[in-house]
């Protein structure tokens, strides 16, 4: 009877939304960056993990090739929780006055709690519903409540379920989402958060309600959009390059964009249709450095959960050769001198109409981190790693966190394009 009742209501929400508030899009809600490792091992072992879960979704669950080159340490063995790197927004649901800190991912189309503070709002209804998603750090899996949407994260396990309750994203200015559909976990491994705020696209909620693996819930954006409280299926993502001792230097805005953060006009390209990157935020694109060619004309994604800048294998070894970089075997980063510093040339993003210049500064690891990286205050490392995989594979480059602090983003569901534009931080200096 659960079932019948879940599903009618899952399809019902597909159709149209619940009758509230309508406001004047964009609605825009701070982000605190958070950035905690032991040592560098464990965001790079994080990366893996997250791309491994890629590429599981890029053979609907069947194993294939690994995305990065020879692991050091089985996923299933990395102490990933001690070690994050992404951004957060603060989440109330039902009628608790529990206010959980959710990681925001461009990667995930499922919204969860449970991780670290328990969900105790009294207002939730239990749909008994099984749900699981794979991240690639983490996982949990168990039933769908009203309001509530759990996940499982490849390989590490936790249980939970999918509930129903009101969600309330934000502090002083917050969305209100009545009778939202998200996870719960009971138990969970590897999440330094209370859990996760997906503003994936819809498509990769597919296969993770167990007992309705053709059906999707909608996504926070969506609901949204259903509900009239915004007037596009579109995010706006801004974040800035990361300075010491600086928490809240990001911003998400529903529903639109905020032109104070961007200085040119916004470009769109469509989402690729190659996949597994079909799947995610991916876009087509080629890159060069100066005038060397790095990567042909080839699909990949933009992604808000990866620390580095990663490149097929080919052209990671174009780029290397480019720039003169020599490996550093203490952290795995390429190292170029301090006299070939200014050499270094502009990494050229070519993105449908228009080039997206990663200045060197961009290009290279905050030196004021370096004590955290086994390296010294005037070493300069470059923050471009390598898949194991060559050009051709569907997914042959990430543009990771070093790309999205650079440039505004648009993820827009409604027309399936990813927006981009140039900030006042894109040539900054501070690394």
């Amino acid at each position: 009877m659960f079932s019948v009742v879940f599903l009618s209501a899952l399809l019902a929400f597909s159709v149209t939304g619940s009758p509230v508030e309508v406001r004047n899009s964009p609605i825009t809600l701070p982000m605190t960056r958070r950035l905690a490792f032991s040592n560098i091992t464990d965001l790079v072992r994080h990366d893996e993990a997250r791309l491994a879960a890629f590429q599981k979704h890029s053979t609907h669950g069947r194993r294939g090739a690994n995305l990065l080159p020879n692991p050091a340490v089985p996923l299933e063995h990395a102490n990933l929780g001690d070690a994050f790197s992404d951004y957060t927004v603060n989440v109330k649901i039902g009628d608790s006055p529990t206010s959980y800190n959710l990681i925001v991912d461009s990667a995930s189309a499922i919204t969860w709690v449970g991780a670290g503070l328990p969900y105790l709002s009294r207002t939730g209804v239990d749909t008994q519903q099984p749900v699981e998603v794979n991240y690639g750090y983490g996982s949990f899996k168990g039933m769908t409540y009203n309001n509530i949407i759990c996940s499982t994260y490849l390989r590490l396990v936790s249980i939970g379920t999918i509930f129903q309750d009101e969600l309330k994203i934000g502090d002083m200015v917050q969305l209100t989402i009545p009778g939202m559909h998200f996870g719960v976990a009971s138990t969970s491994n590897n999440i330094a958060a209370d859990g996760v705020l997906g503003i994936g696209p819809r498509l990769l909620g597919l296969e993770t309600l167990q007992n309705f693996p053709g059906q999707m819930i909608p996504t926070v954006t969506e609901r949204l959009d259903m509900q009239h409280t915004i007037s596009h299926p579109v995010v706006g993502i801004f974040f800035q390059p990361l300075v010491a001792n600086q928490v809240n230097n990001g911003e998400i805005s529903f529903g639109g964009t905020n032109p104070t953060k961007y200085t040119n006009p916004l470009t769109y390209t469509d989402v690729t249709t190659i996949a597994p990157s079909s799947r995610y935020w991916g876009i087509n694109q080629r890159i060069t450095l100066g005038n060397i060619e790095i990567l042909p004309a080839t699909a990949g994604v933009v992604d808000s959960g990866c620390t580095f800048l990663y490149l097929a294998i080919d052209a990671y070894e174009r780029y290397r050769a480019a720039t003169g970089g020599i490996l550093n075997p203490a952290n795995g980063l390429l190292q170029i001198s301090l006299p070939n510093y200014p050499q270094l040339n502009d990494l050229k993003f070519h993105i449908g109409t228009r080039v997206y210049r990663l200045v060197r500064n961009a290009q290279i690891w905050p030196r004021f981190l370096n004590y955290s990286i086994n390296g010294g205050n005037n070493d300069i490392f470059l923050i471009v790693k390598a898949l194991a995989t060559p050009t051709g594979s569907g997914l042959d480059f990430v543009n990771g966190y070093p790309f999205l602090q650079r440039f505004y983003t648009v993820l827009d569901s409604g027309q399936g394009r990813v927006g981009f534009a140039r900030t006042r931080n894109t040539g900054d200096n501070t690394n």
